[in-house]
């Protein structure tokens, strides 16, 4: 009994050690991305260039499946035992979050649409609204995924298709012009040659590719799998850019595509006949239709400084194996110029600097992030941030630096062989409006009102009770045996048909068995298990829901409404149990993450009012404010991340021994700066409202913490399920055979 008893202790003081050691790393990890979201927040900070996720927190289940399926970390994280957006300038628009939720929680939208002025104006065939028979693919509608690309590519060229067909027969005009050779301008061509159109694919550069072709050398190309016209499936998520490019080529000379390089496109003119005239740089061509793929990136964007039309200055880096032994200066702050400046870092001999005209880096993918920090600590790279190009000469250039501790600028000569401007492009909005296109947010539908959607619950309960009805109906139909005693059953005339071993019982039996196994491939299919990877997840989520409730209902009259003490009875309440335990758990984590989620956001508020105290002070006393919003700060910190439990309990409760101490302090110090007791005063009471609004959300968290064991027990409980299923059905299996061999002996 004595060892019973010390291995006892042991595991549950093991179980207690490891449990506060997660939930330690768990409030870091969770302080951390708070952090990131609040810094990704702050004024000056870029907005998301294309794409960016939303995530309603109303259906958010906290199942992470949205954080684990984004290709680019940082982008999503689990806050208070919810997905919240930390850094959405980080997302790229694979859309993996959207589709793999499974209760439609998260949505992939384009950033501030309602008043961008470089979203073009379409319908829903992609098409100019002002313009008939103009249609836009690829980035340039700003959806950057390749997959997106194709999709528009061959829709642009299903809706040109339909129209040429109602149009009257020119065999002088061709029945679709493509304007870039990207994937959505080769998508378009692939898919109007399919359909037996005549068609020409113009692009100002000499080889197909578009945007993928001026990539670095082995540079990795995300994607998702798509449907390539003439080709069939591209099942990969990820290809190197050179595999890409062979494929392009390799079909553009299989089906003889009308491929005109070096032909820089001019304008494109309606013409009153219906036609468009399409004018590049080399010749003129008549179309009925026009798919423009130009991209987002136009002409590259210029320093506008003296020598920038210098022969070693370039746009684009091809490959970075060609400059070694050189002095490189790449200009620019994106995941362009960090990749070419991580590429030509690695080259041997090189001395590169990478110029960034803001303070610190935004919008970098965590990859070239850490590649970035990398190599300035291995002394490969140099970063000069707050500073910018002057002049380009020969072999050297000016830049124009400034202290970030005093603020003043100096100039500086760098010695230099070659100079890379990764500064964007341009997009050819200019060009596009001349052809037709119209940019103007008046002219765009109104976005649908981003507002919460519930979590589900009324069409689950409603489900959940037509279901039971339907269950209540057939057994109040069978009510004279389900109503008889045990003892009298086998008189009865239907029992031959509902009892559990045989006929409807026993099928009724095998089906729950069968609903329980579906209901635990949802496990499989969340977990991404190879194999079952089919379907979306949001589907998986409602047969899981389904599948049991109805088990537990099959069970129910399996069981012909009588469960006994016996294995079978025993899983049947297990069953009974694990659906309750859903329930509760399923309303519960729709209820208190969300809870402490807003805490959070109205904690934020009051957080930038604390960062602003010292500029609420005259110069005198801003000295006060400073030491104010520090104290505070540090208090709301103590408060929300590092105290322990029973000491938050004890100051929920009305024990406030550190908040009378720090107000004490600072009225002292008020007192000694000669502030006014009234500003004092002010500032005490947004220290009251800090201090309480963190307590409150630590408070949450903590019932929230407290919550999560809730589903270790449903799945505890789902395991003692199963386990006496198992068993149910080999005791059945048995007293069969049994009951079989003795029938014939």
């Amino acid at each position: 009994m004595i060892w019973v008893l010390l291995s006892a202790l042991v595991l549950g003081l093991g179980v207690a050690l490891g449990s506060v050691f997660v939930r330690q790393a768990e409030l870091r990890r969770m302080q951390a991305g708070i952090a990131a979201r609040r810094e990704a927040d702050a004024p000056g900070r870029e907005a998301a260039l294309l794409q960016h996720p939303v995530v309603d927190l109303s259906r958010c289940l906290g199942c992470g499946t949205c954080v684990s399926a984004c290709p680019e970390q940082g982008v999503l994280d689990l806050v208070h035992g919810q997905a919240a957006v930390i850094d959405g300038t980080r997302c790229i628009g694979v859309s993996a979050c959207e589709r793999e939720c499974p209760v439609g929680a998260v949505i992939v939208e384009i950033a501030n649409l309602e008043q961008r002025r470089d979203v073009p104006v379409l319908d829903g065939q992609l098409q100019a609204p002002d313009t008939p028979g103009l249609y836009l693919a690829g980035e340039v509608t700003a959806h950057a995924l390749i997959k997106t690309a194709v999709e528009q590519g061959s829709a642009a060229a299903n809706a040109a298709a339909q129209r040429v067909h109602s149009a009257s027969a020119d065999s002088e005009l061709l029945d679709l012009a493509v304007v870039g050779a990207g994937p959505a301008g080769l998508a378009a061509t692939l898919k109007a040659t399919e359909l037996g159109l005549s068609c020409a694919l113009l692009d100002t550069e000499a080889h197909i590719g578009g945007t993928v072709a001026r990539y670095p050398r082995a540079k990795l190309v995300l994607s998702q799998p798509f449907e390539l016209p003439l080709h069939g499936a591209m099942p990969a998520r990820t290809y190197l850019k050179e595999q890409l490019i062979e494929l392009w080529t390799d079909l553009a000379h299989k089906h003889q595509l009308p491929f005109h390089g070096g032909e820089q496109l001019l304008g494109v003119t309606a013409d009153p006949d219906g036609a468009f005239t399409v004018t590049t740089s080399t010749t003129t061509r008549r179309a009925r239709t026009v798919c423009l793929a130009l991209g987002r990136r136009g002409t590259p964007r210029r320093l506008g400084v003296p020598g920038e039309e210098r022969p070693n200055v370039a746009y684009d880096l091809i490959d970075a194996r060609s400059h070694r032994g050189r002095r490189v200066l790449v200009v620019g702050g994106g995941d362009s110029a960090v990749e070419t400046a991580l590429a030509l870092s690695a080259q041997p001999g090189n001395a590169v600097t990478l110029s960034y005209r803001r303070e610190s880096f935004f919008r970098l993918a965590l990859r070239n992030s850490e590649g970035l920090e990398r190599a300035r600590s291995e002394g490969r790279l140099t970063v000069l941030a707050r500073s910018e190009v002057i002049s380009i000469a020969e072999g050297e250039v000016e830049l124009l630096i400034t202290d970030p501790q005093t603020a003043s600028p100096r100039r500086e000569l760098l010695p230099n062989d070659d100079v890379f401007i990764m500064a964007g492009g341009v997009p050819p909005i200019e060009l596009l409006g001349q052809c037709g296109v119209s940019f103007d947010p008046a002219r765009r539908p109104a976005p649908a009102p981003r507002v919460e959607q519930g979590n589900g619950a009324l069409r689950s309960y409603a489900i959940a009770f037509t279901v039971s009805l339907m269950a209540l109906l057939f057994a109040a139909a069978q009510a004279d045996y389900y109503l008889l005693p045990r003892g009298l059953r086998p008189t009865h005339g239907k029992h031959q048909l509902l009892r559990p071993g045989f006929g409807v019982g026993l099928t009724l039996g095998i089906a729950a068995v069968v609903f329980v196994m579906v209901n635990l491939v949802y496990l499989l299919r969340r977990a991404g298990v190879r194999g079952f990877r089919f379907g979306s997840l949001s589907g998986w989520m409602t047969a899981h829901v389904a599948t049991g409730n109805l088990a537990l209902l099959c069970a129910m009259l399996h069981s012909t409404m009588s469960p006994q003490d016996t294995v079978g009875g025993h899983a049947f309440w297990a069953l009974v149990l694990l659906t309750v335990t859903g329930a509760i758990g399923r309303y519960l984590y729709a209820w208190v993450p969300r809870a402490v989620n807003g805490r959070e956001l109205a904690l934020d508020e009051v957080r930038q009012r604390v960062q602003s105290l010292p500029e609420q002070h005259d110069e005198v006393h801003r000295a006060f404010g400073t030491q104010m919003r520090d104290d505070v700060l540090a208090l709301m910190t103590a408060r929300q991340w590092r105290g322990s439990f029973v000491g938050r309990a004890l100051a929920f409760c009305g024990i406030q021994r550190d908040l009378r101490r720090t107000l004490a302090d600072l009225r002292a110090r008020g007192a000694a700066a000669g502030v006014p007791k009234d500003l004092v005063e002010r500032d005490i009471r947004l220290a009251r409202q800090a201090w309480s609004g963190a307590l409150t959300v630590a408070h949450y968290e903590d019932l929230r913490a407290l919550l999560g064991s809730w589903r270790y027990l449903h799945r505890w409980v789902a395991t003692l399920m199963v386990l006496l299923t198992v068993l149910h059905i080999v005791f059945a299996l048995f007293y069969r055979a049994t009951y079989s061999f003795e029938t014939l002996t």
